[in-house]
């Protein structure tokens, strides 16, 4: 049985298609005091041999929603509790990077473990985050998909990361579109102050069509800079793909005006740009 978190109800639905096994429809509650309740009625009504509770936990809200799905299987008699995490909320605090602060990531990942078998991330931001969870933890790898939506002809395309971190991102991309070149931008960032400093690789870029693919887009500040250096340098058009659209405050108007030709994203973060869904992935690890 497939248990939708709030966030996650269209990934919910075709991840229960892809596998065949039934969707039950959960109940999400906000009590006056501030309190959420996040249920399933199907428990109470047929115990199946496995839950899969799927959750990204984009909001602390989402978080917490995750806990008591798992809560609920447990309690409901479910042998087997599966937990997906499309979008891991605070895995990008994977150190203490000052001293006194916590590794949130781990603390998020103990407290996931508590009730659950088994997790599957999608495309977490540092892979490494899976060692803290107290049960078995895979990565799931979606980003071949990016390559669904683009374009069949791309002039010359170059598969961008915006920095060296995501070159491998690329060229995943690149080897499922089956054409072009990879390379990314260096990129240095001030931690004190959040300045990004975008140095353009050496590669050619007049006329050609490029791809700008990164497993996350934010505030989509590095990503329309970079999008503006490659304008500069006479590029043909530029696409943006990304794993987890996440697209904070004004990201979407941020990329608008730095002139995209498309910005596809994946489901794992269900925005009106998921035009991928990574629920047939998800579905193999299953």
């Amino acid at each position: 049985m497939i248990l939708p978190g709030s966030t996650s109800q269209a990934l919910a639905a075709a991840l229960a298609e892809a596998t065949g096994e039934p969707l039950a429809t959960a109940e999400y509650r906000t009590f006056p005091d501030g309190e959420l309740l996040a249920a399933a009625d199907a428990l109470a009504e047929e115990t199946p041999e496995r839950a899969v509770v799927v959750a990204s936990t984009t909001t602390s809200d989402a978080h917490l929603e995750l806990l008591q799905l798992q809560d609920a299987a447990r309690e409901a008699g479910v042998n087997e509790v599966v937990t997906v995490i499309p979008y891991m909320g605070y895995a990008r605090q994977d150190s203490a990077f000052k001293p006194g602060q916590p590794v949130s990531a781990r603390a998020v990942a103990k407290a996931v473990s508590t009730g659950t078998d088994r997790v599957l991330l999608v495309n977490p931001h540092e892979p490494g985050i899976s060692e803290f969870f107290d049960v078995p933890c895979e990565n799931v790898d979606a980003a071949p998909a990016l390559a669904d939506p683009l374009p069949p002809k791309l002039a010359d395309p170059l598969f961008l990361s915006p920095d060296a971190g995501a070159v491998e991102l690329a060229e995943t991309v690149r080897d499922a579109y089956g054409a072009g070149d990879t390379d990314y931008f260096e990129k240095e960032r001030d931690y004190e102050t959040g300045a990004v400093e975008i140095s353009p690789s050496d590669a050619s870029v007049e006329g050609r069509d490029v791809v700008l693919v990164d497993d996350i887009i934010a505030t989509g500040s590095t990503m329309s800079e970079s999008i503006e250096v490659l304008h500069q340098r006479g590029v043909g058009r530029v696409y943006v793909t990304c794993v987890h659209p996440l697209l904070a405050a004004n990201a979407r108007t941020k990329l608008a005006s730095a002139g995209v030709a498309g910005l596809y994203g994946t489901d794992t973060i269900e925005r009106d740009v998921s035009t991928v869904s990574v629920a047939g992935s998800v579905a193999d690890a299953l």
